[in-house]
């Protein structure tokens, strides 16, 4: 499942350097504390970047990452980072040069101005490292290398490499070594120009030159198109030095699967197989492609990276499966093998190439995956907790002093959408020889002999599972006792051998890992933690709490009780029912007719006065109990006042007369060729959009934080992102109202900011007949509607359009398929409407 359009702009948008400090009371660096000896690392302070799909190499005192779309950053700690490229510029790219001449073979197959890079560049994913032994034009020994793929479709890529004595570039083009997505035939992907068929590859070269033995039927479906079931997409390549000296690349992605090339390291060039075969175990030895290790049969998986370590004497093999969005569940997993061309099993055995048509999920060790460290009410810190999403495509480090071992990967965060940034996590063997990931960013900590006394305690506890899921793994408690007994939301036992070995038994799983200190950004301090995994390659985190008695932690939850502005309600509140460490909280109400002991809010009538009501929560802990009281002063509602309405009776124009008529666009907002019909609507005529047309609206139709939008509309068909009204301030900061939205297909009202928000009806609306839609924004509560009824109510909605000069539009925006059906009646209000409004709009 790589990048589709919409992601791969968005990438674009936010590779940016994001230089983030979160402060201790110093900093750090990754040699100032080694293993065995005693203390802590100062408190750390981190600068991150955003570098998708990182791969790290080590040059002298620098470590360095480089990734997709031509981003890289380096840092001489692994916590502060900076970057030092200038994305897709050509000329004088930092790293590429002129970077449209310097790629331009590898661009003529994919990459550049063609289908899903159509406008732009797609360079993906690179590989870089010094090679002693590889020969330069001019006859010297040793470069820095950098293997890159180039993309276009889902299938069609390519994988090239270039040197530089300089490990920042530029890099000068060599060769492009593996194409992918070629057909039988002459054929053509949409918005482009570019003949796939396989003799414009360089697969006749290698028949001329002796390197294949000829081409394959193989390759190809029945209709000539490319067997993506079973061959790669070249993507991803990562090379390594095997304990021999050989060079090896691995690279793919769905839907094929993952493959392995011998390269010459003295012209950095494949060593083809040149025939097909099979290994002992029954893989695939394609002559062109090389060895499968890893998936197949159109499940996800991709990023390959393997390690060598010698003191288990095998070779690791990383890769990251599910979909790479914020709701795609993206998550790394972990196989080995005693042999860089595999067999790669599992901790479970099971091999990391796939049986059949299965469920991936099943297969290999789960490093991690969506979590959150759940902050609750009265845990120390701010916000919803600590916890990634999507994170994935990583490389490894194993410093060659100390021993320590990175993970190192890009991540997505909850509730902020597509953001991402670098992450680095400490790594240990376990006793099983297998890796486990620290829960927390690295901080400069080491491995040390841990005191008994100091792990017994409660956890707050995650089990990463082993599914591929957008939902947020939440954590839950768990009691490290005296008696080695655990207790709490799981049930076994647990014991430290050796100077920090972690077993636990937990429901009769047996967990293998360490306990290690590390950096809780929630407490701000360094807090005692273990990671771990089972036989069946589930990984369990904890989080040791601070000690606390029950009358502190009631104390604790009640001064961090808060329900928000109480002068001025205007919505459901959320009152929440549970603490810190399981304590109860119970609400009572003086008027639930106005405001309920759940928090549902019935505003008194438009003209009315303000209501008033107490409401009193009850915080419990064992017998320890306290009260906090709230005062609320509920608002009326008030009536909306109408901006502007479009009632497409055979034209764009506002019968209001406050704005401009709308114009016809194209397939984007800002494309022209468009066209628009009218038919029979709710009341008069209705739009007709293609699918691949849209409406441009006046700009500043709306300018304020109080408004509304009200509009039928009656789907031909229901595509994911897909907008009906859409406003924006900029590719940063817009409001999109979905017929079918990204968080299990519900019709919602979206929004993209500093932090995402997701506005869901809990219901997905029907094609083929009128629904009505309409959303109120009142300073900062969203309130949505699907045919007069309240679906959704939240507050802290962003204020996109106050004070700006936003586009708005029907149909499309910038990223996504059109809407393709019928709109009719588009109102605009200044002000949130009152239920009489909205009934009023249903049934005129």
């Amino acid at each position: 499942m790589r990048k589709s359009y919409k992601l791969i702009l968005s990438t674009l948008i936010l590779t940016l350097v994001i230089p983030v400090t979160v402060m201790g009371s110093g900093a750090t660096t990754a040699s100032d504390k080694e293993p065995g000896t005693s203390g802590e690392p100062a408190a750390p302070t981190y600068s991150n970047v955003s570098v998708h799909d990182p791969s790290i190499v080590r040059d002298g005192d620098n470590f360095y990452v480089f990734g997709s779309h031509i981003e890289a950053a380096k840092s001489t700690d692994l916590m502060n980072w900076e970057t030092f490229t200038n994305g897709y510029t050509t000329p004088n790219n930092v790293i590429y040069g002129n970077l449209s001449q310097n790629l331009a073979t590898s661009f003529k197959w994919a990459g550049e101005n063609d289908s899903d890079s159509k406008g732009g560049f797609s360079v993906w994913a690179p590989d870089v490292f010094w090679n002693d032994s590889y020969v330069n034009a001019d006859g010297t020994k040793g470069a820095y290398m950098i293997y890159y793929c180039t993309s276009s479709t889902y299938i069609r890529s390519a994988i090239g490499f270039g040197v530089s004595q300089n490990i920042e570039g530029p890099y000068t083009y060599v060769d492009t070594l593996v194409y992918s997505g070629f057909t039988a035939g002459e054929a053509y992907d949409a918005n482009s120009v570019i003949n796939k068929k396989w003799t414009n590859t360089n697969i006749p070269q290698l028949i001329e030159g002796g390197k294949l033995s000829g081409s394959s039927d193989k390759w190809f479906n029945s209709d000539g198109t490319f067997s993506n079931i079973t061959y790669p997409n070249a993507i991803d390549p990562q090379l390594m030095f095997d304990e021999n000296g050989k060079l090896w690349m691995s690279y793919g992605s769905w839907s094929g699967g993952i493959f392995t090339l011998q390269i010459d390291p003295a012209t950095g060039k494949a060593i083809y197989p040149g025939k097909d075969s099979v290994t002992k175990d029954g893989r695939l030895v394609d002559r062109y492609f090389g060895t499968k290790i890893a998936g197949g049969f159109y499940k996800s998986g991709e990023g390959p990276y393997m390690v060598y370590n010698k003191q288990t004497d095998y070779y690791y093999l990383f890769d990251t499966i599910g979909w790479l969005g914020a709701d795609g569940g993206y998550n790394m997993r972990l196989y080995r093998s005693k042999n860089p061309l595999g067999p790669f099993v599992d901790a479970a055995g099971k091999s990391a190439v796939l049986p059949g048509d299965t469920d991936v999920s099943a297969f290999g060790n789960k490093l991690m995956g969506n979590f959150l460290f759940k902050r609750e009410v009265g845990d120390p810190g701010t916000g919803i907790g600590y916890g990634y999403v999507s994170p994935g495509h990583n490389s490894f480090y194993q410093d060659p002093d100390t021993g320590k071992m990175f993970l190192v990967f890009h991540s997505r965060f909850p509730q902020k959408g597509e953001f991402h940034e670098v992450r680095v996590h400490q790594m240990f063997m376990n006793k099983d020889g297998w890796l486990v990931t620290a829960p927390y960013r690295y901080s400069g900590e080491s491995l040390e002999k841990v005191k008994r006394e100091d792990l017994i305690g409660e956890y707050k506890f995650i089990n990463h599972g082993k599914g591929t899921t957008a939902d947020l793994v939440e954590s839950s408690y768990i009691t490290l006792n005296k008696s080695n007994k655990v207790t709490g939301d799981a049930a076994g036992t647990w014991k430290s051998t050796g100077h920090n070995e972690a077993e636990l038994t937990l429901d009769g799983k047996t967990y293998k890992g360490v306990f290690v200190k590390g950096w809780d950004p929630s407490s701000e301090q360094f807090v005692m933690t273990f990671t771990a995994m089972s036989n069946e390659g589930v990984t369990i985190w904890g989080s040791k709490q601070e000690d606390l008695k029950d009358s502190q932690i009631v104390a604790d939850i009640k001064a961090d009780l808060n329900i928000g502005d109480t002068s001025r309600v205007i919505a459901n509140l959320d009152l929440p029912s549970e603490g810190m460490r399981h304590a109860s909280i119970t609400w009572t109400s003086s008027n639930p007719d106005v405001v309920s002991a759940a928090g549902v809010v019935v505003r008194p009538d438009s003209g009315s006065s303000n209501a008033a009501v107490t409401l009193t929560a009850v915080i419990t802990k064992g017998t320890v109990t306290s009260s906090k009281v709230f005062n609320l002063t509920v608002l009326p509602y008030e009536d909306a006042t109408l901006v502007a309405k479009y009632s497409f009776e055979n034209d764009l124009t506002d019968s209001t007369g406050s704005f401009g008529a709308g114009s016809v666009t194209g397939n984007r907002i800002d494309n022209t060729g468009g066209t628009i019909s009218y038919t029979d609507g709710v009341d008069g005529n209705a739009a007709v959009l293609d699918g691949a047309s849209g409406v441009r609206l006046p700009n500043k139709l709306i300018d304020s934080n109080q408004y509304s939008v009200s509009l039928w509309v009656k789907p031909e068909q229901l595509t994911t992102y897909t907008t009906t009204f859409f406003g924006a301030k900029d590719g940063y900061n817009w409001v999109s109202l979905l017929p079918k939205g990204p968080v299990g297909d519900n019709t919602m009202v979206w929004s993209g900011s500093n932090v995402w928000y997701d506005g869901i009806a809990g219901l997905t609306i029907p094609t083929s007949s009128w629904t009505h839609l309409a959303y109120s924004v009142d300073n900062g509560t969203l309130s949505v509607y699907v045919n007069g009824e309240l679906k959704f109510s939240g507050s802290n909605f962003p204020d996109i359009f106050t004070g700006t000069d936003s586009v708005f539009s029907l149909g499309v925006n910038w990223w996504d398929t059109p809407f393709k059906g019928q709109l009719d009646e588009l109102q605009v209000y200044e002000g949130a409407l009152s239920p009489p409004q909205i009934a009023e709009l249903v049934n005129p």
